[in-house]
């Protein structure tokens, strides 16, 4: 069964999809990154609604939700309240979260508000440290060839980060360190460009992804993970934006918590490694449901 609509949420509507074939298992929620992408590229989650429902949804100004003009809305407490909205109008009393990238901000800071009914949570190549990410990120641009580094240091320097020398650059970075694929799958390659909301990611994240300038610059939650009494799985890829070494310092810090790499990817192991990716992602969430 599949179901599609929109959701009123603060600021709004979002819109949504429902994968269900009447599989027995606890719904499966998806949040999906960015600030500001849309849940488009994680469509083959949906595999995982043969023992459960899933759920993606494009969060406010992503993707096909709705656009408001309105800056006040891109502050991640607003995101919170529309994930319990988002919850909420689909009577997800009991609910896995799976986030991904910024989804997994989002999954901790929700989770942190001590919401009832979270079975799980699967930080997929975490980011639950603004600071940590950024020095992550200047050591990985360390491992680029020298002209690369030294063209995203000096657009970063000279505030031209718009420019096509900058782009090619980080094209290169993202060759390494996002998405590793020689060739992406076709249906990927047909993600609308009107998709992405370059604004939110600006307001929130900043314009460079070396250097946290934005609303997000603080964020720190790894202290707090210790607070978190649901099972946790966290993943990254080898070559991960999201390390190994923070993803697994992460896991060290939450009780009751897995962890594992996916050794041929990057950022996007649900691209790059698809069967395996949901072979781990399926596993972890069937010993949960079987646990209760």
């Amino acid at each position: 069964m599949y179901e599609e609509g929109f959701i009123e949420v603060t600021g709004g509507k979002v819109w949504y999809q429902k994968f269900d074939d009447n599989g027995k298992g606890t719904p499966l929620l998806v949040l999906h990154g960015g600030p500001g992408s849309s849940c488009f590229s994680l469509q083959g989650l949906k595999e995982l609604s043969i023992d459960r429902p899933v759920i993606l949804y494009d969060q406010l100004g992503c993707g096909r939700s709705d656009r408001p003009i309105n800056n006040h809305l891109w502050e991640i407490e607003r995101f919170v309240e529309e994930v319990g909205q988002v919850r909420e109008a689909l009577h997800l009393e009991k609910v896995h979260i799976l986030g991904h990238s910024w989804g997994t901000t989002l999954a901790a800071a929700y989770a942190l508000t001590r919401p009832v009914g979270i079975e799980s949570i699967i930080f997929s190549s975490p980011c639950l440290s603004a600071p940590m990410w950024e020095q992550d990120q200047r050591r990985n641009l360390k491992k680029l060839p020298l002209d690369v580094q030294e063209t995203i240091i000096r657009c970063e320097e000279n505030g031209t980060m718009d420019s096509k020398e900058f782009e090619a650059a980080i094209e290169v970075f993202g060759k390494h360190f996002v998405n590793r694929l020689e060739k992406n799958p076709e249906w990927l390659e047909q993600r609308p460009r009107e998709y992405r909301n370059a604004e939110i990611y600006n307001i929130m994240w900043g314009p460079s992804e070396f250097t946290v300038l934005g609303n997000l610059k603080e964020f720190d939650c790894t202290q707090q993970l210790k607070e978190l009494n649901c099972p946790t799985l966290y993943t990254c890829g080898r070559y991960d934006e999201a390390t190994p070494e923070s993803t697994e310092y992460f896991s060290r810090l939450t009780p009751n918590s897995k962890f594992h790499v996916f050794e041929k990817s990057a950022h996007m192991a649900y691209i790059e490694e698809p069967a395996e990716y949901l072979s781990v992602m399926g596993d972890f969430l069937r010993t949960i449901d079987q646990n209760k």
